[in-house]
C-alpha cells in the first residue's frame, strides 16, 4: 500500500508558489486537473491512490486554487512554466496526464516542454464542428467581467451553462455544500477558458497544432459523452503527432477513477 503522501511547494518562473503532493513509486506522472477543480476536490486524489502502486503521483494546485499563489496578470503561459517547475523538481522529466480544460493546459505544456515523455488527455472541451457550442472570446470577456466584479456565483452559473448544464440543475446547485467550493476558485474559470477558446470556435483545428510534441500521446473520449466531444478527441488524435485514439465504453466527461486507471496504466508503461 502507498498511503503516504508528501506534501511539498515549488516556485514558478514568475515567482509563484506552486503547492503539490507527491505519492507512490515509479515514474513521475503529474496530473493537471481541469476547471473548478484542486487537490482537494475533483478526482486527482482519487486518481493518485489508484496510480500510487505504479508511479509516482504528483497532484497540484494550479495557480489561483488551493494553496497555490496566483501572481497577476494571468496567461497560459506561466501555467506552463508552472508545469516546467513541477517537472524540474521530480528529476527533470515526467508523464503527463490531464481532464478537461487540464487536457488542453497538458498539450500546450507539451508541445513547449522536452520532459513530458508521455502525454495522456481525457476529453479536452474543444468544439470543432457545429455539433458543439462554441467558445468565443465575447464569452471569455463576460466571464472576465463577472469575476472582476466578484460575483462569483453568475461565474459558475456563466461556464455552467456554456459546458451545457441543464437548467434545473443550475437552480439547484447553489442548494448543495459543493457550491461554496465553486465559488471558490470561481476566479480561475477565464483561465480555463483562456486554454481552449483558440480551439473552441466550431472550426477544424489548426494541421499544425501540437507540431512540437515529441512525446507518445494517449487520446481519450468517453463512449456516452456528447457528439461535439467526441468530434473533437477523434480530430485531436488524428491532428497531435504520435497520437492514439481510445474511447472509454460507458463513460462521460465525469469519468470513473476505475476505468481511467488501467488505461493509463497500459499506456504509460507499455
Amino acid at each position: 500500500m502507498f498511503t503516504a503522501i508528501a506534501q511539498h511547494t515549488v516556485t514558478s518562473k514568475d515567482g509563484t508558489t506552486i503547492a503539490y503532493s507527491q505519492i507512490g513509486q515509479g515514474p513521475a506522472l503529474i496530473l493537471v486537473d481541469g476547471a473548478l477543480c484542486y487537490r482537494q476536490f475533483g478526482p486527482s486524489q482519487d486518481l493518485a491512490a489508484k496510480l500510487a502502486p505504479h508511479f509516482t503521483v504528483i497532484t497540484y494546485d494550479r495557480r489561483g486554487r488551493g494553496e497555490s499563489g496566483d501572481t497577476q496578470p494571468y496567461a497560459v503561459e506561466r501555467e506552463v512554466e508552472d508545469l516546467a517547475a513541477l517537472i524540474e523538481a521530480v528529476g527533470g522529466t515526467a508523464y503527463v496526464a490531464g481532464q478537461s480544460s487540464g487536457a488542453a493546459l497538458a498539450m500546450e505544456a507539451a508541445n513547449q516542454l522536452p520532459g513530458i515523455t508521455k502525454l495522456a488527455l481525457y476529453e479536452a472541451p474543444f468544439v470543432v464542428d457545429e455539433t458543439g457550442k462554441p467558445v468565443t472570446q465575447a464569452f471569455l470577456a463576460r466571464l472576465k467581467e463577472a469575476v472582476a466584479q466578484n460575483q462569483r456565483s453568475k461565474a459558475v452559473k456563466m461556464f455552467m451553462k456554456q459546458v451545457g448544464t441543464p437548467g434545473f440543475m443550475l437552480a439547484i446547485m447553489p442548494l448543495f455544500p459543493m457550491w461554496s467550493k465553486l465559488t471558490a476558485v470561481a476566479h480561475t474559470l477565464p483561465y480555463d477558458i483562456s486554454t481552449i477558446v483558440a480551439y473552441g470556435s466550431g472550426k477544424p483545428l489548426p494541421s499544425t497544432l501540437g507540431s512540437n510534441i515529441n512525446a507518445p500521446i494517449l487520446v481519450m473520449d468517453g463512449g456516452k459523452s456528447p457528439t461535439w466531444m467526441r468530434h473533437a478527441m477523434h480530430a485531436l488524435a488524428q491532428t497531435l503527432p504520435n497520437a492514439n485514439y481510445r474511447t472509454l465504453e460507458g463513460q462521460t466527461h465525469m469519468v470513473k477513477a476505475e476505468a481511467l486507471v488501467p488505461i493509463l496504466i497500459e499506456f504509460l508503461t507499455a
